[in-house]
């Protein structure tokens, strides 16, 4: 594994440096959550914080050490409760929810994180606080890290599937009930009866509240799934 913005060690700022890290940081996350991974340049992000690429490089020496640096901002945005205050399976509901919401304001995050391990700070803040949660369950050792692991993996999953979607009606210039119904049109003249039927519940009356509702059942089965193990 190449080295890291994680593992390197900073280096000084001149003495005349106004910028920082964090303004760069926030500078950038603005340009991600509107332009998309595609939009984001260290040039442009120089012009954007009217400086020159040079200051910027001083503090981000790499594109990829920003990437580094944003996905772990986002990760602090995430809430997790303490298990004292919530209970393990109210407090991983409320994680799971808040990680959702936070992928939500950020689509470029699927697109990113599965490119590099998350090593910064609020990424291991995020599994202590997590593993807190399945600890106060009794879960402890490999299968902790297995429980934490699934519920992560459904939420990125089911609402990465979601950012793509809305992604693609976008680009499509289209509204996501408009493209839900060309997707019905396609699907009831190639498909088979029973994805017909399938196509048309999944595609008819509030989107929207079609994939909250998908999310909150799967979450629901994941965590029944947990709480069943527990108990057993």
């Amino acid at each position: 594994m190449k080295e890291s913005i994680w593992t390197r060690q900073p280096k000084a700022a001149p003495a005349r440096e106004t910028l920082t890290r964090e303004q760069i940081v926030r500078a950038a996350l603005e340009s991600l959550d509107t332009e998309g991974v595609a939009g984001l340049s260290m040039r442009k992000l120089a012009a954007k914080l009217g400086s020159g690429a040079t200051s910027v490089y001083w503090h981000v020496p790499t594109k990829d050490d920003l990437i580094d640096l944003l996905i772990d901002e986002v990760w602090g945005e995430i809430d997790i409760p303490e298990p004292e205050l919530a209970g393990w399976r109210s407090g991983l509901l409320l994680f799971a929810h808040s990680m959702r919401a936070t992928i939500m304001r950020h689509p470029w995050l699927p697109e990113v994180m599965y490119t590099r391990p998350s090593m910064g700070p609020n990424a291991m803040t995020m599994g202590t606080r997590g593993l807190a949660l399945i600890a106060a369950a009794g879960i402890t050792g490999r299968t902790a890290d297995f429980a934490l692991g699934t519920v992560m993996s459904f939420v990125l999953g089911s609402t990465g599937g979601e950012v793509a979607t809305r992604e693609m009606a976008r680009r499509g210039g289209q509204s996501l009930d408009q493209l839900a119904a060309e997707v019905r049109e396609r699907t009831e003249s190639i498909a088979d009866p029973i994805m017909q039927e399938s196509a048309r519940r999944r595609t008819t009356g509030d989107v929207d509240a079609m994939f909250y509702d998908s999310f909150t059942y799967g979450l629901d089965l994941v965590l029944e799934g947990l709480a069943a193990r527990v108990e057993g």
